[in-house]
């Protein structure tokens, strides 16, 4: 089965020891293995956890009655009693996962196990800020009511889009691809819009966090994901974490500044971002000569035609990329990078001239890899957060609605 989005934790911990918090430990950790590693019978349960049968049996009962596991049928061994085995319900709670780009607007609805129930794919025409969140608002009520639910029944809502989030002012901040997109109370538009609880989250560190779950990441001691497209940001799993930084800015590559080329004016300077994102292999293709390209994917096509202007473009771009891969290898020093966003589903022409430029800049050499999820990166991040959150939350409801604490 695929890995498990989103890793709850405990929500347990912050209570005072007592009998219920005991009954309460063991039916989360009864639950979570049947999250993690599929449908069990109580003697399994009972052996993975090292509880006691009637113990297993009184959990598995509280559970059921809560709403949060069901039966999912039988076992037949060879030799033995037929067992009953259980499942967790998928149907005790939904989340919404929200990925906001510039050109795209993604979101999916996802029961409480991750399954994906209900997905809108729209282009993003909106022309102000506002105008996009009432898009968000509007494709995330047609996907709940595509779901067969109301929005009362989704329990948390993970957004994904560029820039920072300031937690403390509630927007916002390092979107300029996204004009108006900090303006404060944007949020607070949207939250009020989805009539649901929200998290606002960079899209390089959850398509980081989606591509680790499923994706080139797995098993990656340090990761780093690339999000090249309209912008160009990083985001870091080190030990099964996201990376943030204290200010959450880790991963904002595109800010580098570049080297100022002899005879440049006086202030100019260059980023990253300016040399490596899809507007620059574009630019870089005309100033090359190759008028008749109108977008990045056009360059890439005609380079895969075999139209040397444009394998220069993308020779340009591959340059570029290596010297992100050099700056970020020196520092973390990953075992994986992995090339996503828009500009990474040409990673056939991107790897190998990369990992090439890479060797003449640094002997250390992390494994370049292409994304798996593709543009589904930050939608499957998006969900694995949204799920981190809601489990816990959905087990303390139902669990306090059956007259326990």
């Amino acid at each position: 089965m695929d890995p498990p989005l989103g890793s709850a934790v405990d929500p347990t911990l912050d209570q005072p020891w007592n009998r219920q918090r005991l009954r309460s430990n063991n039916e989360w950790l009864l639950l979570e293995r049947l999250r993690t590693t599929g449908p069990a019978s109580r003697a399994q349960l009972a052996r993975d956890s090292g509880l006691s049968k009637p113990t297993v049996s009184a959990a598995l009962a509280s559970l059921e009655q809560a709403g949060l596991a069901r039966e999912a049928g039988l076992l037949a061994p060879e030799r033995g009693r037929i067992a009953v085995l259980y499942e967790p319900d998928p149907t005790a709670g939904h989340v919404l996962g929200i990925d906001i780009g510039r050109d795209w607007l993604r979101i999916a609805v996802a029961d409480l196990v991750g399954g994906i129930t209900a997905r809108r794919d729209v282009p993003n025409r909106g022309r102000t800020a506002d105008a996009v969140a009432d898009a968000v608002i509007a494709t995330a009520h047609a996907a709940i009511a595509e779901a067969g639910l109301t929005p009362e029944q989704v329990v948390h809502a993970a957004i994904g889009t560029p820039g920072v989030w300031d937690e403390s002012q509630q927007r916002v901040r390092y979107a300029p691809n996204l004009p108006g997109w900090g303006r404060p109370g944007l949020f607070d538009r949207i939250r009020a819009g989805l009539d649901s609880a929200i998290s606002v989250h960079n899209d390089a560190n959850l398509a980081a966090l989606g591509e680790y779950a499923r994706g080139s990441g797995v098993g990656s001691s340090v990761f780093v994901y690339l999000l090249i497209g309209t912008g160009l940001g990083m985001g870091v799993v080190s030990g099964g974490k996201l990376r943030q930084g204290a200010h959450g800015t880790a991963g904002e590559i595109g800010f580098l500044p570049l080297p100022t080329p002899p005879g440049s004016a006086p202030g100019t300077r260059a980023t990253l971002e300016s040399a490596a994102s899809a507007e620059s292999v574009l630019r870089t293709a005309r100033e090359l000569g190759l008028r008749c390209v109108t977008t990045a994917k056009e360059v890439f096509d005609s380079a895969r035609a075999g139209d040397p202007i444009a394998l220069a473009a993308v020779q340009h771009e591959a340059e570029q990329l290596a010297y992100a891969v050099a700056v970020v290898s020196c520092v973390l020093d990953p075992d994986v990078v992995v090339l996503g966003g828009g500009i990474g589903h040409s990673a056939d022409l991107l790897l190998g001239r990369v990992e090439r430029a890479l060797h003449d800049l640094t002997p250390l050499r992390p494994r370049l890899a292409p994304s798996l999820l593709g543009e589904d990166a930050v939608l499957i991040g998006a969900l694995s957060t949204a799920l981190r959150t809601a489990r816990p939350e959905v087990f303390h409801r139902r669990s306090a609605a059956t007259g326990r604490p």
